[in-house]
């Protein structure tokens, strides 16, 4: 049976409120500070100065439909014995300095005008490995110096794409494993328009 609930009595009021007044809390909350104004800086973008142009050299003057000038060498790329030396080299100095004079005869030759690229790739391939089958070592590759081509356009065109080619196709396979050195042939064997084809010892 619930309580019947009685009213509270002036003198119970005025002794709670004093009770009350002289009271304190047990956990104060204090006001937060309020945050100090700063004045705002502008954002200013960092501007970065450009880098010095270098100023080309003067250009010649050129007028649409005319011919480049044949006499300036195109210099894209080094000279064919200039790229050969860079190897430098990887056999007997003594032997290497004969062949390059012209001393030491081959012991095989291999001539490949009229040839197209593909038939004179075939034709050094199996010219080469049947040579160090046979445990030849100096070999001879002719190319010849190539024909300039009658119409001289603005882009540079090789002189003689098997001249340029052969030295390639001696360095990569299967080739490149038999092959020690390859030089600009002496003049006796046909200078520039010949190599000379050192093979590396057959072991077999």
């Amino acid at each position: 049976m619930a309580r019947k609930r009685r009213d509270i009595t002036p003198e119970e009021a005025k002794l709670w409120q004093s009770v009350a007044r002289s009271t304190l809390p047990m956990h104060r909350i204090e006001p937060l500070p309020e945050p100090e104004e700063r004045p705002v800086r502008p954002i200013v973008p960092r501007v970065e100065e450009p880098p010095p142009v270098a100023i080309p050299a003067a250009i010649q003057a050129f007028r649409v439909g005319e011919r480049a000038d044949a006499r300036r060498p195109h210099t894209l790329l080094g000279s064919l014995p200039e790229r050969l030396a860079s190897g430098g080299v990887r056999m007997d100095r003594r032997t290497f300095d004969q062949m390059n004079r012209g001393k030491i005869s081959p012991e095989g030759r291999l001539d490949l005008h009229g040839m197209t690229l593909a038939e004179a790739h075939g034709a050094l391939v199996r010219f080469v490995m049947d040579s160090h089958r046979r445990q030849r070592r100096l070999l001879l590759v002719i190319t010849g110096k190539g024909r300039n081509p009658s119409d001289e356009g603005p882009i540079p065109v090789r002189v003689g794409a098997l001249r340029h080619q052969v030295p390639q196709w001696l360095t990569l396979p299967p080739l490149g494993g038999l092959v020690l050195q390859v030089t600009p042939a002496h003049i006796r064997h046909g200078g520039a328009g010949a190599y000379y084809v050192y093979l590396r010892r057959n072991r077999a």
